[in-house]
């Protein structure tokens, strides 16, 4: 039972992981274009203006826009997804599994924030004061992955929880901090059509082509009504049913009784199906369609997509910072952020989570001590690709503030994701050593 439980988090762990490692990837080879001989072309391949326009309608953007604002609206909707399971039924769906997760969440939130008002005294980069609040878990889970079971499986779990709640809190201070002019009136068009979805998700009726339809739409009403587009996503998200059509003994009984009819249809005389067989499989389809969940088989279906296509694309695109020859720099607030990021993260996770284990709130997760839970907010400080989707968005008009601000979440994320390791590496035995030394005291 156990095994049935963890292996579906395991795997999740390493999608995230081995997403991590080609983040990392993609990073190095942006870095290294935009300092090259070859950024001109690099450059040029993102400002290419693709799109679709008649005499009374334009969308037409450059490549760079279509990613961040299309392709990353995947990205938020998977974390649509991932936020509705864990309140339903995941690691956040009672007060008891969800109050350390959310204790560390909210300081992990509010202190780069904190941090990052009072150090940056320039007024002009004030817009920036949210880019330092998010974690990047598919780094973050790497970096752990790298530990091997000297990580126990509760620490993992609790950067997961606090991630996505974290994930959540970047989503509501897009939509509400980081949208400009908005057109009440689309806005309003968009949030009739997601009722309309809500409704027929409650009455059970899900299709995924008119969920697709319904969301293309909203997403262009979000983009015409100036909210960034991609908050469509996370709204749509979470209008996916997640319960079964059936439960899971009837499939399993139905599944029997097709096995069977297969069996006793079979025509000797050819290696074909027969005509009864076709329609048993047929019938397999369609109870498989039934038990599964709509919002676990997207989740599952999206899953390996975001990680190995879309964010590896999105830091392709976006982390290519040229650091070198005449390019201007604000140093100031690159460091400002990356210490955001760094003691921000640090100090608001493991603050708060104390408070709430010692106020009794709280309870650390199965066989974590404290000094992990202050490496793991040090990992937290890994920041990058919500980080910089934020940067993109309050320095959209102003090209060399956007690199001062991405120099910063990748100088912090580095430092960060550095000093987690370090810390969790040397405050963490091996399972094996653990054992063993419980072997010998015996």
């Amino acid at each position: 039972m156990v095994k049935k439980i963890l292996t579906p988090f395991q795997k999740f762990v390493n999608i995230e992981s081995f997403s991590g490692m080609l983040l990392f990837g993609a990073t190095v080879i942006a870095l290294f274009l935009a300092n090259s001989p070859f950024n001109e072309q690099f450059q040029a391949i993102w400002n290419y203006r693709i799109g679709v326009g008649t005499s009374d309608f334009q969308l037409v953007k450059p490549l760079l826009h279509w990613i961040n604002d299309l392709l990353m609206s995947v990205f938020f909707f998977l974390i649509g997804l991932e936020i509705k399971r864990e309140l339903l039924i995941g690691e956040l769906n009672s007060l008891k599994k969800a109050t350390l997760p959310l204790f560390a969440a909210i300081g992990g939130m509010l202190f780069p924030v904190i941090i990052f008002l009072t150090l940056n005294n320039n007024p002009d980069t004030t817009r920036a004061w949210g880019v330092p609040m998010a974690t990047d878990i598919a780094f973050s889970l790497a970096i752990l992955t790298l530990l091997g079971n000297r990580v126990p499986i509760g620490l993992k779990v609790f950067l997961i929880a606090f991630a996505i709640v974290d994930d959540l809190g970047a989503v509501l201070v897009i939509a509400i901090f980081y949208s400009t002019s908005i057109k009440w009136g689309l806005i309003l068009i968009a949030i009739g059509m997601l009722i309309i979805l809500f409704i027929l998700s409650y009455r059970s009726f899900y299709s995924k082509y008119l969920t697709l339809g319904v969301g293309a739409v909203v997403w262009l009403l979000f983009y015409k009504a100036g909210i960034h587009p991609t908050i469509a996503g996370v709204l749509v998200a979470f209008t996916v049913p997640i319960r079964q059509r059936i439960n899971l003994e009837t499939y399993i009984d139905k599944l029997c009784e097709i096995v069977a009819n297969v069996q006793n249809a079979k025509d000797p005389k050819t290696p074909l199906l027969s005509e009864k067989q076709i329609e048993e499989v047929d019938n397999l389809e369609d109870w498989t369609e039934k038990v599964q969940s709509p919002l676990q088989h997207l989740e599952h279906k999206l899953h390996n997509w975001v990680a190995y296509l879309v964010m590896p694309v999105f830091a392709l695109s976006n982390a290519g910072v040229v650091i070198s020859g005449d390019a201007h720099m604000d140093l100031n607030l690159a460091g400002v952020i990356g210490i955001g990021l760094l003691l921000g993260k640090l100090v608001g996770i493991t603050s708060l989570s104390w408070i709430g284990v010692k106020t009794g709130l709280a309870v650390l997760p199965k066989d974590v001590n404290f000094k992990q839970i202050i490496g793991t907010g040090l990992l937290a400080g890994v920041g990058f690709t919500m980080s910089i989707f934020v940067a993109n968005l309050a320095f959209k008009e102003s090209p060399g503030l956007l690199d001062s601000a991405k120099m910063g979440v990748l100088a912090g994320s580095l430092v960060a994701g550095i000093s987690g390791y370090l810390v969790l590496r040397f405050n963490s035995k091996k399972k094996e050593e653990e054992e063993a030394s419980a072997g010998f005291q015996e």
